[in-house]
């Protein structure tokens, strides 16, 4: 058999090959080339672009509809959100925000965070606490609790110590009344008017001896004297009212009258009315100056220096560590419980607002063909090259049948 004889049997089983495998690689590789449409003056090339980027917004909405409408329902969000957001996953999540929190407020450069709690303490005094006052303090039983504990536990109880009273007694004697203003008050006391009633009750009242001395001499007259003697003899009255405060003991008398001073001594009754009149008091007072009391106090605080010490003190407490681990137990309980009740609700409205099949849309457009392409080859590079070489066999069968016939005939 000569050469173009054998040619003629063999050529169709290697053009066969040749031309299926080819065709299989060129039909795959115009899946994505060209990337962009080609033109030949005014006329666009056929089958420019390639198909997937000439529907990849057609494409996008497909695989948008198929995730969101079998993979991600409302439904398995709501799996993958409960699973998520469990008990333990999210007291971690809540302790790691408090620490994060904590070594924000530990951290030297505080001077922000220093700003931004003194701006808050100041409208917490001045703007907010005085409003909320404002509408509390028409309540008739406005703090009626606070201070009738008050009442019962501090002043009820109080009494004073030894030193106290030491102290307040002296303060009263050498302050208050020391002898030149009891002088004085002896004076203002001793008008014509006093001595005169003195006189006419010590002549009523008296019997006996008293009777006798107080009709025959009365003490008109020694009250009389006694009273030009202390607006004369200015000097001696004084010295003789220090002698008699030191002889009669009266800093003693005094200082046992205040350690005896005790509202548990007052009889029930008048105890009550006093309570009640204490807390009368106070609320018609912060009813009245309230608001301006903390306005004024708001206004005279340095709270930039207030701030600064109660984050120094935030820094230096132990507390802090300590307590961190029950806040995040306590709020992820708190978080769980409301999840169980209102998760489902919460989905539904969140789904909206992610617009997932627009997002998947969205992205699958702005990716570049060559990406997908390079994306889809690494998936499927295996079952992509094994079409390309079924193509090769099929023409090489193809041809042998060919050439079958060809031998046949």
């Amino acid at each position: 058999m000569d050469l173009p004889t054998v040619w003629l049997y063999v050529a169709p089983p290697v053009i066969g090959g040749v031309i299926g495998y080819f065709t299989n690689d060129i039909a795959i590789r115009m899946l994505f080339r060209p990337y962009e449409p080609k033109f030949l003056g005014s006329w666009q090339i056929p089958f420019t672009p390639g198909v997937i980027p000439r529907n990849q917004a057609r494409l996008g909405q497909r695989i948008a509809d198929s995730i969101t409408g079998s993979l991600l329902t409302p439904d398995e969000i709501e799996n993958i959100a409960r699973r998520l957001l469990r008990f333990d996953r999210v007291q971690q999540a809540i302790l790691w925000l408090l620490r994060l929190a904590l070594d924000q407020v530990q951290s030297n450069k505080q001077q922000k965070t220093s700003e931004i709690l003194a701006h808050i303490l100041e409208d917490l005094f001045s703007e907010s606490l005085p409003k909320l006052l404002s509408v509390l303090a028409e309540r008739e039983n406005f703090l009626q609790a606070q201070l009738d504990q008050i009442f019962d536990r501090v002043l009820l109880e109080f009494q004073l110590t030894d030193q106290q009273a030491d102290q307040l007694a002296r303060w009263i004697l050498e302050t208050v009344l020391p002898p030149d203003v009891m002088r004085l008050l002896l004076i203002d006391f001793l008008t014509d008017r006093t001595i005169a009633t003195i006189d006419d009750r010590f002549r009523e009242k008296t019997s006996g001896t008293y009777w006798v001395v107080a009709n025959l001499f009365g003490v008109r007259n020694s009250l009389i004297r006694l009273r030009s003697f202390c607006l004369e003899e200015r000097e001696a009255s004084n010295a003789i009212l220090t002698d008699l405060v030191q002889s009669l003991n009266i800093a003693r008398r005094l200082k046992e009258s205040l350690q005896n001073l005790s509202l548990q001594n007052l009889p029930v009754t008048t105890v009550r009315q006093l309570r009640k009149t204490f807390g009368n008091t106070v609320r018609h007072f912060l009813q009245d100056q309230g608001v301006e009391l903390l306005t004024g106090l708001s206004g005279s605080m340095d709270w930039p220096k207030v701030s600064r010490l109660l984050l120094d003190r935030l820094r230096k407490s132990d507390v802090m560590d300590t307590s961190l681990d029950l806040i995040s137990a306590d709020l992820a309980r708190i978080l769980e419980r409301y999840l169980e009740r209102d998760l489902e609700s919460i989905v539904a409205e969140v789904l909206p607002i992610l617009q997932l099949e627009q997002v998947i849309v969205d992205r699958i457009i702005a990716t570049p063909p060559s990406e997908l392409e390079a994306g889809l080859n690494d998936l499927v590079q295996t079952e992509l090259q094994a079409i390309v070489n079924l193509g090769g066999v099929l023409g090489v069968v193809i041809g042998v049948l060919q050439s079958l016939s060809l031998l046949w005939r």
